[in-house]
């Protein structure tokens, strides 16, 4: 199991569907992602019952707290190249709001680059983060991310362009 102080990853179940459609549709959760067009439960349900078995190269992972196992967000590390020894955090959410800002985030962060790190090989891990998602950056540069670039107005959301940064955490660096 991929445990820390707070946080469990494990793989998703089916039954893991419902709590990942609400989330999904859920404004605050999705404030600052990107989404496709909205799905039923039922097809969203279909979807976990047919989800593609995690690899190396791309896994999405539920976060469970330690006290009591309940599952409160997801992580998607993918694009994985074994060659190179790097990938991308593709998403990470901490989507139940009574979670929300205890640390669960940064916890699950240093988990998944532990194991990234140390089980998969890797030497790098990369992700792009809306600039204005200030609680996000907060989480990512106290595990040790470093901006390393910018997209201007690359990200919409209600009308409005936001930028994206380029973060990335070497090996060495995760804290």
């Amino acid at each position: 199991m991929l445990t820390g102080n707070r946080v469990r990853l494990r793989a998703l179940e089916p039954a893991d569907s419902e709590a990942l459609w609400r989330w999904y549709h859920d404004p605050e959760t999705g404030r600052w992602m990107s989404s496709g067009p909205p799905i039923s439960l039922a097809q969203n349900m279909e979807k976990g019952a047919n989800r593609p078995r995690n690899t190396f190269e791309q896994m999405t992972l539920g976060i469970e707290t330690l006290d009591g196992g309940r599952l409160i967000g997801y992580v998607v590390l993918g694009d994985t190249d074994l060659i190179q020894g790097d990938a991308t955090l593709d998403s990470i959410a901490i989507a139940d709001p009574d979670y929300r800002g205890g640390g669960y985030a940064t916890d699950a962060l240093r988990v998944i680059c532990r194991y990234a790190f140390e089980e998969m090989g890797l030497h790098r891990v990369t992700l792009w983060v809306v600039a204005d998602n200030t609680a996000a950056v907060r989480a990512y540069t106290r595990v040790g991310f470093v901006e390393e670039g910018r997209r201007r107005e690359a990200f919409r959301t209600k009308g409005k362009r936001h930028d994206f940064l380029m973060m990335g955490l070497l090996e060495s660096e995760l804290k």
